[in-house]
Parts: structure tokens; sequence; C-alpha cells
């Protein structure tokens, strides 16, 4: 293939490989290195990233005319209409020995409309159309593509490029149906301008309805939006919406990459539901799985021409041993192709503003991660361990969406914590804009599982939650749909257990148990929020503490939908403590997007104290104080803030509103002392303020609160 030499460069007599990286130059390398010298050792596997982007570049430059039009192809392949109204069909298929078109418009005749033979694997046919001149296959019918391999095999696939699939009501199998509709409907609203401070809602169209059934794409415009929007979120990361054909996967086992998931409604459905968030000032990134596809063959990319390879490596590279999934072959012309393409495809089709990009660490490494504990030694991100096939893939990625749509935002779920991955191509980095911090919520679970409240290590918290690198974003988040899932239980099912069936009314007193949960369920989202991140993630319904776990149906549950669902109904019960819950998450959010510390330097904590813990720090001027001790309130508690001056109340989780009790004074004013504080200097003010005054014993000390500095 010609365009498989462009760009190679001979390594002349003497000249070695290092030679060459040697005289590649990162633009923005100095950067990088000043941020993180202890990087210094590792200029040459940067060098050679980035010469390997900028080979693919040029690539793409010189044999499709650069990577605009490559990304394009989803126009090209497939199926298209054209002007005219005849239909050109266009498939990749290597290994097949013959293709041809079966369906409704030919009665499924096997022969009747052979594929022609074209250079590289690919194959063509054209259809004209009607006597009436309308195309010949009508919208809404069914197609397939009869492969012909050469040990005389004869399969029926879809075709990897179709753009809707439904699976009848008692089938196993999707089919491809031709979406070409008359009057499809048009986006009007424009893309939201990207957040300073990104608040992103986790969300799952099927589950997003208290009835046990598939809830649609439309149940979600019009009873969903309206609550993310009043919470205060700025932007939805929706899952399960590539078609994948086992509901159970949780969307993670995908069959047809370039169709919206039609268990929930059509494509102009959910085109409407991205119009409508865009209109509400919302943006919406696809939870996009580029990092592993289905096994299935019928239905799926698996051995689409008959070849075990084809859209992937070969076994055993080609096959993830634990997911049970098949792995993509970065490294072809093709695949990178339909990839790229695909990227494209969501972001002008439906107009998503982003990706968050699942199983990063998968696509990295060539142990995928598997059986490999990550200590942060810097070598265990370089060498021969690093798939850089994928990890060029990323950064071209990256590279392509950032260049064509500047506010794009990109999120990489890593594990490993591989540095510069929210660093710049041009500085040596992936491009990435954000990384999910996948630390906090781990902690969290490990302490409510592990330890008692007296035995809480205030200086491990704090430092989970600032464990992060200098100049790389994170979305921090308390819990995600991961903690949610049958197997592990969600934080408020940690703290309250089967209580929160019996005893959430606010008509009878709090037990212990509900009381230490809901103080503990607000405190533990303000710290993460305030203090792990440059950006905040929730998963639909947890904040309100939603009382059960997510289990899809499946055969060990009877097919049950009880546990697929999202009790939105409790939140609008005024006598549940559901919405009391909700109440705190929505001014939490109202209050970051006032002061907007997400946007801000990471916060500077003046206290950390382990015998009474409490957690004191600044951010964005705003000062937070959390008092984490089960028993103990204080009256007067001596604090540092940097900026001298008089201070407010501005949320308080002790609030009667959000199920506290009501322990502080809103209406006092705190004011400054220019007094030498502990382990401090003498330019740190103090201000001495309550913690909480006990007032019955059976009261708990759980409470945290913002102060802010008033005007002066």
């Amino acid at each position: 293939m010609k365009a498989a030499a462009v760009g190679a460069r001979l390594v002349s007599t003497g000249e070695t490989m290092a030679d060459q990286e040697d005289n590649v130059t990162i633009p923005g390398y100095s950067r990088l290195l000043q941020m993180d010298p202890y990087l210094k050792p590792y200029e040459r596997d940067f060098k050679r990233r980035y010469e390997l982007l900028q080979k693919q570049l040029l690539q793409l430059e010189e044999a499709e005319g650069g990577f605009d039009l490559f990304t394009r192809s989803y126009k090209t392949f497939g199926v298209q209409r054209r002007p005219d109204n005849s239909l050109f069909f266009k498939e990749w298929a290597p290994a097949a020995e013959a293709l041809f078109l079966t369906g409704d418009f030919n009665n499924w005749d096997k022969f009747s409309h052979p594929y022609t033979k074209k250079e590289f694997g690919k194959w063509e046919l054209i259809l004209p159309p009607k006597h009436d001149k309308s195309p010949a296959v009508d919208h809404n019918t069914k197609l397939k593509v009869v492969v012909h391999t050469k040990e005389g095999k004869r399969l029926y696939r879809i075709s990897p490029w179709a753009k809707y699939v439904i699976k009848e009501e008692k089938s196993v199998i999707y089919d491809w149906v031709h979406w070409d509709p008359p009057q499809p409907y048009i986006q009007i609203h424009p893309r939201p301008k990207k957040p300073t401070s990104l608040r992103i809602y986790e969300a799952h169209v099927g589950i997003a309805s208290p009835e046990g059934k598939i809830a649609s794409y439309t149940n979600f415009t019009i009873n969903v939006l309206p609550r993310i929007k009043d919470l205060g979120y700025n932007c939805i990361q929706l899952m399960a919406v590539m078609e994948h054909a086992y509901y159970a996967s949780f969307g993670y086992q995908i069959t047809s990459f370039f169709a919206a998931s039609s268990r929930y409604g059509t494509p102009d459905e959910l085109k409407q539901l991205i119009d409508v968030a865009h209109s509400l000032g919302i943006l919406v990134l696809l939870d996009v799985v580029h990092s592993h596809a289905s096994k299935n063959t019928e239905d799926g990319l698996n051995q689409f021409d008959g070849s075990d390879s084809c859209f992937f490596h070969s076994p055993p590279r080609g096959e993830h041993s634990l997911w049970d999934s098949r792995l993509f072959n970065y490294s072809s012309w093709e695949v990178l192709r339909f990839l790229l393409s695909n990227l494209r495809w969501w972001m002008e089709e439906y107009r998503f503003d982003g990706f968050r990009f699942d199983g990063i660490t998968s696509m990295l490494y060539h142990h995928h991660g598997i059986g490999t504990g990550f200590s942060g030694d810097y070598s265990e991100y370089f060498g021969l361990q690093v798939d850089e096939d994928s990890l060029v893939y990323l950064m071209l990625s990256n590279h392509i969406l950032h260049t064509l749509y500047p506010d794009c935002i990109t999120i990489a779920e890593d594990v490993s914590g591989m540095p510069a991955l929210c660093r710049g191509v041009e500085e040596g980095g992936l491009g990435f804009d954000y990384r999910l911090a996948m630390a906090i919520p781990d902690k969290w679970i490990q302490i409510l599982k592990e330890l008692k409240d007296e035995d809480w290590n205030i200086g491990n918290i704090v430092h989970t939650l600032t464990n992060r690198r200098y100049g790389e974003n994170c979305v921090a988040y308390a819990e995600s749909h991961d903690q949610a899932l049958v197997g592990d239980k969600s934080l408020a099912f940690w703290l309250m257990d089967k209580e929160m069936y019996t005893n959430m009314s606010s008509m009878i007193p709090m037990t212990p148990i509900i009381d230490r949960g809901m103080q503990l369920h607000k405190m533990i989202r303000l710290l993460t929020h305030g203090l792990g991140g440059e950006g905040y993630l929730n998963f639909m319904g947890n904040e309100f503490g939603h009382p059960e776990w997510l289990d899809f149906p499946r055969e060990g549950n009877n097919q049950s939908y009880h546990y697929a669902r999202r009790q939105f109904n409790l939140v609008d019960m005024d006598h549940l403590r559901y919405c009391q819950l909700y109440a705190f998450d929505r001014d939490m959010n109202r209050t970051e997007d006032k002061y907007g510390w997400l946007a801000a330097p990471p916060a500077f904590v003046s206290a950390k104290h382990e015998e009474d813990k409490v957690i004191v720090f600044d951010r964005a001027n705003v000062l937070f104080i959390f008092n984490f001790h089960p028993s103990k309130s204080f009256q007067d508690y001596r604090v540092a803030v940097e900026v001298p001056g008089k201070y407010k109340i501005k949320l308080d989780s002790d609030a009667v509103q959000y199920g506290g009790h009501g322990r502080l004074d809103h209406n006092t004013e705190f004011f400054t002392e220019p007094l030498p504080f502990i382990h401090f200097s003498n330019n740190l003010c103090c201000i001495t303020i309550p913690l909480c005054i006990l007032m019955l014993t059976q009261f708990r000390g759980f409470c945290t609160f913002i102060l802010k500095k008033l005007q002066n």
C-alpha cells in the first residue's frame, strides 16, 4: 500500500534509531520538563512517540488529503445516498472471497447484488434508483452483507458502518436497518461554551426512570434533563449509547460502533436529547469504547470478513483474557480510518461535545494492566511494556479532535497514572483534558468498609484527595457507576444499609445510623468536590443517596428490571430525607458555580488534625471547614486563613433543610485576627469559629461548612 511507505525515513549508514530520535524536536517539551524534571531520562521515549505521531499525520496528508477528509470516511463507507438517489455501498473485508448485499429490497436474494472488489481489501456496490426515482432500499428496511470466505463459508454480517440496528422482541441477534428518514431531526441549538468548572452528571438513559423497564431517550429529555439543570451540573456523560447486544454489559461490549442504541429509541430522539441539553447550557459527552469490542460475530465486528483478524490483532494479542473481547489493531490503516471516523461521526452527526475514553489502561500497555500493580515508578510507563501503536492512536485522536473542535473535552479513564496523559501533544503528552481521579472512590469505600469512625486517618484522606500530577486536570468523584453496581455498594448503602428502607422519613426522629449516614454522605461529597480535582462527577441518583445498587436483567436475576432503574420519585416525596440530600448536592454545585473553586489552583490545606478529625483548606478565596469527629463538637475553634477580613457562612451541611441539626447561626460574622498560627508564618490570619456546638449527647459532631470572605 502506497500510504504505508509515505513519511518513512531511511537510516543512513552509521545512523542509529537513537540518532533519529535525537533529531526530533517536540515544540513544547521544555514546558513539560519544567513541570516535572524527573521525566528527563525518558526524553527519547517522548521523542519516539512524537515522531510516530508526526509520521502518521504526514501519511494522512499525502495518502488521504489530510485528517479532515480521512475522518469523514463515514460519508463514503457503509451505505450512502447520492444526489440522484442511487445508493453507494462500500466495505473493507480484506480476507473475503466475495461480498453480496441482500435484504428486504431484493427479497433476500443471496446472489443478485454482488460487490465489486477494489484495491486494499475494499468492496463497492452501486444500486440505481427505482423507476419512480426513489432509492432502491427504503428507509427502515433490513439489510445484510453476505460474506463468502476463501474456505467456502457463507457468512451473514452487519456492516461495521451501520448507523441503526434493532433486535426483534424474540430474537437474539441484532438486525441492520437502513436509516434514511425523509425528514431527519435538525438540531438548532449551538454547543455551549466549554466551562471553566466542569461538573459532570454521569447518566445511563435506560435506567433513568423509576419504572422497571428500559427507559427512552425521550423520557430522559423530558424528565431527567430538568433535574440535571436544577442540580447545577453543566455536563452530562452518557453511558451505553454505542450499540451493545448485551444490555447487562453496561454498554462496554460494543457491537455496532456507529449506531446509537435502538433499545432507547431512534437516532433522531437522541439528537433531540442533545439539542435540548444544549438549549439548557449543558454539554453532553459520549462514553466512547475504543479499547476493545464484543466477540459477537453475526451482529458485531468480530470475524467480519471470515478471518480472525480484520479489525483486530490475531489471537492471542487480539483477545482480552479478562474481558473476553477483541482488541483493535491500531497500526492498521483501515482500523485508524474506522475509529477516527467514529469519533468524528458522533461529533458531527449527533453533536456530542467530547468523549470519556473507557479502558485507557488496557490500551496503553501490552499487559493491559492485568496482574500489574502500578507503584508510580516512572520506569513502568516507558519501555517495551507500552503499546505505542495504541498510545499514538490516542495522541492522534486528541490532536484531531482539539484541532477541529477547540472546545472539545476528552477525559481518560486510566488507573496507571501515565505521566503527561493530560498534557498537550505539542509537549509530548497524550492530549487529554482530564483524567479520572480513580483512587478517590476506592479510598472512600475502603474507609467505610474497614475503619471505625474514630480510626479515620485524616492525613491519608487529604493525601489521597490532593495526590495528583501538577498541571494535569483531574475529575474527582466520591462514587461513579462502578461503585453502584451489584457486588459493590454505593456510599449511601455502605453508610445506612437496610435502614434506608425503613427510617428515611422526616416525620420520625433520625436514628443514629441515618444521622451518621446523612451527615457523612454530604461531607464526603463536599470534601471531594472542593479538594479532589479540577472537575467533579456524580453518577445519577447518587446525589440523593439512591437506596439500591444497579443490577441489569440477566439469567442470574430472572431477567428482572427491579434494580435496573433510578427511583427519582423518592426525591419528589417531601416527607423522605432523600430530598434533603438532593438539596445539598444542588446547593453545593450552585455554590461552586458562584465561587469557581474547581477552576482555581489547588487548595491550601491549613489543618488536618488527627485527634480532632478536622480538615481546613482555602480554595478560590473560600474557606472549607470539616469536622469528621464522630462525637465531638467544638464551640470555639481557631483555624488559619490566607485572606484577612470578615467571613460569613455560605453553605452548611448542618442546616435543617439538608437534614442537619441547625447548630450554626448563619447571621454570625467571623473576623480574622493577625495572630501567628502553629506551623505557619505570621502573615496568616486566624479566625475563631464553632464546629457544631454540642447541644445534646446523641448529636454527633459531623458537619462541614463553607465560609466566604465578604467584600471590604
